[in-house]
């Protein structure tokens, strides 16, 4: 038996992590079925689910239920590793069922549970259809959080559950819906899936085959972007869907509730419309929106780039590449990286890659949130040079005061944010041959959680596996945002 309280948690957690694993991946073994993707396809699932158990079972013999106990470094640590290691196995279907390499796919697997959206797979459209909806629906669990959607089915732990579901990060001093945090997590997803659910009926009633609505409405709520097709969203405009104007302006929505604080969702249900009113952060995603849209509309229009395209679909496109960007969902119904798009656009996009939505929803990237303590930081700066040595100025956002502890973190997380983005932009640059914009762009999109960057997939997939390790690195710290990642390699966290 495991002595230290510590590494017995751990170790028993990750337990429960493996064998929840299994049962999830018993799911596209039935769609596997239905389909009949074939005999390698089954074996794959098959196969990867008892290695699954088997995971949880060695990692559960050492452990006693009931020396576990969870504080916050112990919360960071269980889960930076449960990351790692529902990614490992989360991998395995990728490998075994069409043979990818390790690294493939295990990047494959951190972009989706992760909502990344970056992929190194081609040919989609050929992939069976199992494989599909498994990629999906990693994006689907790790939407809200993997220790989330663990905490909705186990049993209560000793000690502050709650800094299990912190330990995410997105979810940071986010106030909760209500004191509980059992009951927090079954609020979010049962928002979270009714979203879902009703995004799959409309597609649907749009014209989209079941299996394209369920997989596109998992990967869009979750901001993942993991399309069925190589083309992503354009596929439906492509392949002429009588609906395809509808269809996009659906997904644009639903990328926006993704974006949004899920706790606004709740508000909204309890028709709080003044908390929602009030909200700075969501106030300042929907003028990003707004204004950058018809920015980018009028300069694409002005300096006719789209030549012989009408002014909806002009505005359509870009509403729609603007929320994908921002949301970090990752969607597309024209490529970044052609000419529709000018360089004020994707110079906006690098930016948006950044930011991201809103805290406490399923978006990447810095958060809006942040951005807007940073600014009322600057703002207060400024007045310090005329006001008085003695002026109180404390930074207030939404009438509420950011405690100086809270400025020291964000400040620290937001440079060591950038420092990580140069760094993997300078691997990326000596083990590419990709140009310092578009290295960059790589490693913008994997800490934001993003997905688009502005080099070909074609280009990603054949890039070096010490570039995809980086970015491997990158998309897990932006995630997590920084904190779990940096605590694995802390002696000090890992003693009792």
């Amino acid at each position: 038996m495991i002595k230290s309280t510590k590494y017995n948690t751990i170790f028993y957690y990750l337990s429960s992590l493996s064998f929840i694993l299994a049962i999830m991946i018993v799911i596209p073994l039935v769609v596997s079925f239905y389909y009949q993707d074939g005999r390698q396809i089954y074996q794959a699932f098959y196969y990867s689910i008892i290695i699954s158990f088997a995971a949880g079972i060695l990692l559960k013999l050492p452990t006693d239920k009931e020396k576990t106990y969870i504080d916050l470094t112990t919360a960071m640590l269980l889960c930076a590793l449960g990351w790692i290691l529902v990614s490992i196995l989360g991998s395995l279907p990728f490998m075994i069922g069409i043979e990818k390499s390790f690294i493939d796919a295990l990047f494959e697997t951190v972009s989706g549970f992760t909502t990344t959206g970056i992929t190194v797979f081609t040919g989609l459209e050929l992939m069976p259809r199992s494989i599909l909806f498994w990629r999906s629906l990693i994006q689907l669990l790790g939407g809200l959080g993997i220790l989330t959607f663990f905490l909705l089915v186990s049993t209560r732990a000793k000690g502050e559950t709650w800094q299990l579901f912190s330990a995410e990060s997105h979810k940071i001093n986010v106030s909760r819906p209500v004191p509980n945090v059992f009951k927090t997590v079954k609020i979010l997803w049962s928002i979270y899936l009714g979203f879902m659910l009703l995004q799959t009926l409309l597609l649907i009633i749009l014209g989209l085959s079941p299996f394209d609505a369920l997989t596109h409405s998992f990967t869009t709520l979750s901001t993942g972007g993991f399309s069925s097709y190589d083309a992503s969203v354009a596929h439906f405009a492509a392949n002429n869907y009588s609906n395809y104007i509808l269809i996009e302006y659906v997904i644009t929505f639903f990328m926006f509730l993704g974006g949004v604080n899920f706790l606004l969702h709740y508000r909204l249900f309890q028709k709080d419309f003044e908390s929602i009113k009030n909200n700075s952060e969501f106030r300042t995603m929907v003028k990003i929106i707004i204004y950058s849209t018809i920015f980018l509309s009028l300069v694409i229009i002005t300096l006719e780039t789209a030549p012989g395209i009408s002014v909806e679909e002009v505005f359509r496109r870009t509403i729609f590449q603007v929320t994908s960007i921002l949301t970090t969902t990752g969607y597309a119904t024209k490529d970044i990286n052609s000419a529709f798009f000018p360089a004020a656009a994707r110079q906006l996009f690098l930016a948006f890659m950044l930011i991201g939505g809103c805290v406490g929803s399923t978006s990447g990237g810095i958060k809006i949130m942040r951005l807007n303590i940073l600014r009322a930081l600057f703002k207060r700066e400024v007045k310090k040079i005329y006001l008085p040595n003695h002026a109180v100025l404390p930074v207030t956002v939404d009438r509420k005061i950011i405690r100086k502890d809270e400025l020291n973190k964000l400040t620290g997380i937001f440079t060591f944010w950038l420092v990580l983005i140069v760094v993997g932009g300078i691997i990326t640059s000596l083990f590419s041959h990709l140009d310092g914009w578009q290295a960059y762009s790589g490693m913008f999109s994997a800490m934001g959680n993003i997905g688009p960057f502005f080099f070909s997939v074609e280009e990603m997939s054949n890039i070096s596996p010490v570039v995809k390790t980086t970015y491997i690195i990158g998309m897990l710290a932006g995630r997590l945002e920084i904190l779990p990642v940096i605590i694995l390699f802390s002696k000090k966290a890992w003693q009792n």
